[in-house]
């Protein structure tokens, strides 16, 4: 054998940060504020719509694009959120999560040598996955205290070679999200160089202090060039349920069915109705969860504070990033190892997130996407490793 047996596209992905995480929150008993995934359930009639589902029969291989009740909610909510009008038929496709989503655009569109520029730090999936469709890509840093875009950057960032851009806002996870001004730059860099924008908006319903998400395909010349992506998981506290969907052009979105459908085929049967019916659920819904998600971002930020964090305080998603050098630790690597043994508290070092290992080597990220009680433990127990 010349090689070894796996494919060398996957040299370095061979596990997640948040599987390793994750584990050593069990094994220590420690309380998990690195992964985001709530630990609590979803609204309570979509819980009830898929139980009915079940008992009803809805267990088998759904329609490849997805059921037809969910893309027309999948088109619904677009529309009466953002004011976009797109046909359920034929340009929307429900996937086994945003992060499938993500892996069926990356090979659905690139070829070997395409270039893609995507906001670092990323999701660990992006990097896997442009990997996997041959590839490359291209950084462009946003850096503490409000992780802004750097225009130049983005605009030196662009080569003869560059096919997509891949944008995530609100953004995993520094919780920055792009302001109108970056996204009007953004689309004329992308309308001018002709590149198709993928933009990862499973965030879009946790944005604080009254900053807005606006879709980049609502942007004039976007639509027509630009994939949305999204899901139900972060919407409404089902993350384990993996029910996504891309939305965008037909050409596009066919593109991006070719690939899916070699990797799960279809996925979710009774859980896709239920999500159908979540989607349409009053603004009231959408507005409570904003805020109680606003509060849980508040209780952690003054909880690290007291506890003596540097924290930089995020406009979106559940993430809330610290600086490690703040608590007497040069190292975020060397930090997230320690607390669990010292205190029972488990988050995620954010130098995985990046293409330099010394780039956010000295930061870390905790996730406040838990129950109060949780939180207030959670808080209680990095409040004593402070005090030593």
């Amino acid at each position: 054998m010349t090689r070894g047996p796996m494919n060398r596209a996957l040299t370095g992905f061979t596990s997640t940060i948040f599987a390793e995480m994750s584990a050593l929150a069990t094994r220590t008993g420690s309380i998990n504020l690195g992964q985001g995934f709530p630990d609590f359930d979803g609204p309570a009639g979509m819980l009830q719509r898929a139980q009915r589902a079940i008992a009803d029969g809805v267990n088998q291989y759904p329609p490849g694009p997805g059921s037809a009740e969910l893309r027309a909610a999948i088109a619904a909510h677009q529309h009466r959120f953002y004011g976009i009008d797109i046909d359920p038929e034929t340009q929307v496709l429900v996937t086994a999560g945003a992060t499938e989503g993500i892996a069926a655009a990356m090979l659905g569109l690139l070829e070997p040598g395409d270039e893609v520029v995507m906001l670092e730090p990323y999701y660990d999936s992006y990097a896997a996955t442009v990997a996997l469709a041959g590839g490359v890509r291209r950084t462009v840093p946003l850096h503490p205290p409000d992780f802004r875009l750097n225009r130049d950057h983005l605009a030196a960032a662009i080569t003869q070679r560059t096919r997509l851009l891949l944008l995530n806002s609100p953004h995993n996870p520094t919780g920055m999200v792009l302001s109108g001004d970056e996204l009007q730059f953004i689309a004329q860099l992308a309308v001018r160089h002709d590149l198709i924008v993928v933009t990862d908006e499973v965030y879009e319903h946790l944005t604080f202090d009254g900053v807005a998400h606006r879709p980049i395909c609502t942007l004039p010349g976007m639509a027509d060039r630009t994939l949305t992506i999204s899901s139900a998981g972060k919407t409404f506290s089902v993350t384990g349920w993996k029910i996504g969907w891309v939305t965008g052009p037909v050409d596009l979105v066919v593109a991006v069915r070719a690939a899916k459908q070699y990797l799960t085929f279809v996925n979710g049967a009774p859980f896709q109705p239920a999500v159908a019916e979540a989607l349409a659920l009053p603004d009231d819904y959408f507005h409570r969860f904003r805020e109680a998600m606003q509060n849980k971002r508040d209780r952690l930020l003054d909880g690290l504070a007291e506890a003596g964090f540097a924290a930089f305080r995020p406009s979106g998603t559940y993430f809330v990033v610290t600086d490690s050098t703040s608590v007497g630790f040069g190292d975020g690597h060397e930090l997230c190892r320690a607390l669990p043994e010292l205190c029972g508290v488990v988050a995620v070092p954010m130098a995985v997130f990046y293409d330099d290992p010394d780039a956010g080597s000295n930061l870390v990220r905790f996730a406040f996407c838990k129950r109060d009680d949780v939180l207030d433990e959670g808080i209680r127990r990095l409040q004593r490793f402070a005090r030593g």
